[in-house]
């Protein structure tokens, strides 16, 4: 594979530090934040590539999607994944990064060893930039191809990535196996785990509370450094893993600081389920746009958008929280 023959991500000490650096006057027309994105063509729309790059615009960046497959599937289950080699993943990816600069590296389900393989190398060359890993729930697939996948992510990908972000039952039987304690484990026990394998952060979503309510940590393998407690939607979605992990990517490619991204993007998540919607006749998918509905009980839907409301959207802002779920 060939390397770039000048990447235009400078060094910067810390991969977060890099994403947070402010741009030179002659950047000032670059516009968006840029975040490349590793992942399968969903033709529902419920995951995969179609929620990365809808949620990246929708909270203010711009998302470079790289195919790495096609699943065939609706929106309550996966019946097929079709993977891309990785000479045309790289080839992707490679071209691109010669051309624009890339803030983060955001890596979803990429369907072979051998593509984790071509993204490790690319990443490795971008070693400034920082990587956002999601893990999604693998069960659909053959058990064999699961361990393949699985083993080639931890040795080549974790070394690789600033921030792992996973359910809670998802990386316990990925990282922590063998757990044989009484007790669940942790979210620092599954930071913990991760960080063995070089991963600094990891947010761990979806640990269950009394009283119809979960709790996402982020956590290094010394502390828990944010904590966001919701109340349980009683309903079955798809793609709210997806959605939260590339929002989070693009906020810190945006600028934000970890621990201001992790709560934004939880914020933005909990809007997106609150005005979730079922399309076909599958799960509930997150409403990713909620922001560009009209609002409800409006009289005329036709009404003039006062100047405020305007500049709000001409920010991307979104709305305060007040769902919380």
């Amino acid at each position: 594979m060939n390397s770039p023959t000048s990447p235009k991500n400078p060094p910067a000490s810390d991969p977060l530090d890099a994403a947070n650096e402010p741009e030179d006057d002659e950047d000032d027309l670059a516009g968006p934040a840029c975040v490349m994105v590793f992942n399968a063509s969903d033709p529902s729309g419920a995951a995969g590539l179609a929620a990365d790059t809808t949620a990246i615009a929708s909270v203010g960046a711009h998302a470079l999607p790289v195919v790495t497959g096609a699943y065939a599937r609706d929106t309550g289950e996966i019946f097929e994944h079709f993977c891309f080699d990785e000479e045309a993943v790289t080839e992707q990816a490679r071209t691109v990064l010669e051309d624009v600069e890339v803030q983060v590296f955001k890596v979803g389900f990429v369907g072979s060893p051998e593509n984790v393989s071509a993204i490790a190398e690319i990443t490795s060359d971008y070693a400034d930039v920082p990587v956002v890993a999601y893990m999604p729930n693998l069960s659909w697939w053959d058990e064999d191809k699961i361990d393949e996948y699985l083993d080639a992510f931890r040795e080549l990908m974790l070394p690789q990535t600033t921030l792992l972000v996973g359910h809670h039952s998802t990386l316990r039987r990925w990282l922590l196996p063998d757990w044989d304690s009484e007790r669940n484990p942790t979210p620092r026990d599954i930071a913990k785990a991760a960080g063995e394998m070089g991963v600094p952060y990891t947010l761990v979503t979806g640990i269950p509370l009394p009283e119809q309510h979960v709790d996402n940590v982020l956590a290094s393998p010394q502390a828990v450094m944010a904590s966001e407690k919701f109340e349980l939607f009683e309903a079955v979605f798809t793609g709210a893993g997806e959605t939260l992990s590339a929002a989070l990517a693009a906020l810190l490619a945006s600028g934000s600081d970890l621990a201001e991204a992790t709560h934004e993007a939880l914020s933005y998540l909990d809007r997106c389920l609150d005005g979730g919607f079922r399309p076909g006749m599958g799960h509930i998918l997150p409403d990713r746009m909620f922001w560009a509905q009209p609002e409800d009980g409006a009289e005329d839907p036709d009404q003039v958008i006062d100047e405020e409301t305007l500049r709000a959207i001409a920010a991307l802002e979104v709305p305060p929280n007040d769902t919380r779920h």
